[in-house]
C-alpha cells in the first residue's frame, strides 16, 4: 500500500449521486426519536443522535436538490422541494443542542425530506 492519496473533487456531486441512501435505518432512528416522551440521555447521547440525523438529513437534502432539478420548469414538485429544501437549509444552520427538542426536530426534518424526494421520484399521475 502507498502513502499517497489524491484528492477528488466532485463538483458537480456525480459520485454522491451514485451512493444511494441508508435509509432504512435512519427512518428507525427517525420512528425511535420521535416516539420519546419523557427520554432521559445525557446531553451528549441527544448530540449524537442529532448529528447523525444532520448527517442523513444533508445527503437527503442533496437528493432532493438533484431530483428537483431534473424536472421540467413547469413541474410543480420542483417548486415544492424548493420550499422544503429552504426551511432545511434554515434549519440546519441552527446550531446543535443536547437536549430531545434538538433530536427531535432533526428527525421530523429527515422525515419531511424523504416525504418530498418520494413525490419527486414516484412517477407524475396523468390528469384524468
Amino acid at each position: 500500500m502507498s502513502d499517497t492519496h489524491a484528492v477528488l473533487h466532485d463538483s458537480r456531486g456525480l459520485i454522491e449521486a451514485e451512493l444511494p441512501l441508508d435509509r432504512a435505518p435512519h427512518e428507525a432512528l427517525v420512528t425511535a426519536v420521535l416516539a420519546w416522551k419523557n427520554p432521559d440521555l445525557a446531553p451528549r447521547d441527544y448530540e449524537q443522535i442529532a448529528l447523525q440525523l444532520t448527517g442523513h438529513a444533508r445527503a437527503v437534502a442533496a437528493d432532493v436538490r438533484r431530483h428537483a432539478a431534473a424536472l421540467p420548469r413547469n413541474d410543480g414538485r420542483g417548486a415544492l422541494a424548493e420550499v422544503i429544501l429552504r426551511e432545511a437549509d434554515r434549519r440546519l444552520s441552527t446550531p446543535l443542542t443536547g437536549t430531545a427538542q434538538c433530536a427531535q426536530n432533526r428527525a421530523r426534518l429527515v422525515r419531511a425530506l424523504y416525504t418530498r424526494l418520494d413525490r419527486l421520484t414516484e412517477p407524475l399521475q396523468a390528469a384524468t
